[in-house]
């Protein structure tokens, strides 16, 4: 789904069992937050957390970036009653967990339409079942389908590996052909890519090498599961200042009278094409984009 685009190189999960947590957000320097109804929340304990984070959302305490709201599936006791609730708490986009394929989004999808929800409610799909593997592609076309509201790919990292059996190695050698895959998917389909978690939040030095490995990869950002990992991961998915000078020389480059025609140019002794051009924009412009949400 085409929208404007979003800073998320930092995505809180926040749990809606949590209020003291859930406080806490508005001073938190993170791109994004989800609020969640699934997995942080125990069975008996999800109805009482639904009803928390919905009088929680409107009041003056809600948090003013991008807010998601993870659900229960669907095909759970709590999934009818979570998407319904959580359309009326206004967020910015309702994750879905367990896809396992396009079925489960376009269901969410009538589903909403039926509550003639703003087509501003983005849905956003984890990633974290074998089938959800197998079926990157259907899944990612989705993006390119504005009715379908699916913006977003998010890597659930931890249920992968347990339905597969794969080892959650620190370099996560075994995980990386899979991720790697989603990020090919994401971009075929015009849509965001959000790593999965990293679950030793005490070890910073090892979840800002995730967070570098995870860029590499190419993903947009990094789901966390605690505060002390905003800055890392901010800082490790922002335009270096190396790479925003490179990209501002580029565009300098192309723009001299000379070279406004050109397909390709050398600069500093490389063979620079306009597809250098176009990626050096984007850093520009995602670079002041953090320019203005720090100010």
């Amino acid at each position: 789904m085409q929208e404007k685009p979003h800073l998320r190189r930092s995505v809180l999960y926040v749990p809606a069992s949590n209020e003291k947590a859930m406080r806490k957000c508005a001073s938190l320097a993170c791109d994004a937050v989800i609020f969640d109804l699934e997995d942080a929340v125990a069975p008996e304990e999800k109805p009482a957390a639904r009803e928390r984070l919905r009088a929680f959302l409107a009041s003056e305490e809600r948090p003013r970036m991008e807010v998601a709201v993870r659900i229960n599936a669907l095909s759970s006791e709590w999934g009818t009653e979570d998407l319904l609730a959580a359309r009326a708490m206004r967020p910015d986009a309702i994750l879905l967990p367990k896809v396992d394929g396009p079925k489960d989004v376009l269901e969410a999808d009538a589903a909403l339409d039926e509550t003639d929800a703003p087509r501003s409610l983005a849905l956003w799909a984890m990633i974290e079942t074998p089938r959800s593997i197998l079926n990157l592609g259907p899944i990612a076309e989705l993006g390119r389908d504005p009715a379908a509201r699916l913006s977003c790919l998010v890597a659930g990292t931890n249920d992968l590996a347990k339905d597969t059996g794969i080892a959650l190695t620190p370099d996560r050698r075994y995980l990386a052909p899979f991720l790697l895959q989603m990020v090919m998917a994401a971009r075929a389909g015009d849509l965001c890519a959000i790593d999965g978690v990293s679950n030793d939040f005490r070890d910073l030095e090892a979840f800002e090498r995730s967070c570098t490995e995870a860029r590499a990869m190419g993903f947009d950002g990094k789901t966390l599961i605690h505060p002390a990992q905003i800055g890392p991961a901010n800082a490790v998915f922002a335009p270096s200042a190396e790479a925003l000078a490179q990209a501002e020389a580029v565009v300098e480059a192309f723009d001299r009278p000379e070279n406004r025609g050109r397909g390709v140019i050398s600069l500093d002794g490389r063979m620079v094409e306009r597809l250098h051009l176009e990626m050096a924009r984007r850093i520009i412009a995602r670079a002041h984009t953090i320019r203005e949400k720090d100010q």
